[in-house]
């Protein structure tokens, strides 16, 4: 059975297109959910640390002699509460830049594990083509505000 990760990956990308959507025939708020500016930024948030947390999780099979065992808890903690306290602090319009900052940030890490050889490149593929989805969506966002 082919692994569900490439799917979800996909489909994790589907709220950021949505809310893009939303913004650009100008609604602004939905039922239940409120300001799509609000949803898009929350949503941002948790993407970006769940992203920096594979990251984490990516550190803990890795020797220690790996380069990528010391750097990759450092960026994943440093992008993680970047992203947190962007959220706090920030405008809205702010923090959407700061994310696509943010998921390129973590594209070119991954980049890097690619060259490293701690990811694949069919996993890489899907990244790239996810995070440039994700990475057109907050822009279009951006320009809506």
């Amino acid at each position: 059975m082919k692994k569900p990760s490439p799917y979800l990956t996909f489909a994790g990308a589907i709220p950021f297109v949505a809310c893009a959507f939303l913004l650009i025939i100008d609604v602004v708020n939905v039922p239940i959910l409120g300001s799509v500016v609000d949803v898009l930024s929350a949503y941002g948030l948790v993407i970006g640390s769940f992203m920096a947390g594979a990251h984490w999780g990516n550190h803990l099979d890795l020797s220690d002699d790996n380069k990528w065992a010391f750097r990759l808890p450092l960026y994943s903690n440093v992008i993680a509460l970047g992203l947190w306290l962007g959220f706090l602090i920030l405008s809205a319009i702010s923090f959407i830049w700061l994310l696509v900052i943010g998921f390129i940030s973590l594209l070119v890490i991954d980049y890097s594990l690619h060259l490293a050889q701690i990811i694949s490149h069919a996993y890489l593929k899907v990244r790239q083509y996810v995070t440039a989805i994700v990475v057109v969506s907050l822009v279009i966002a951006a320009l809506q505000l």
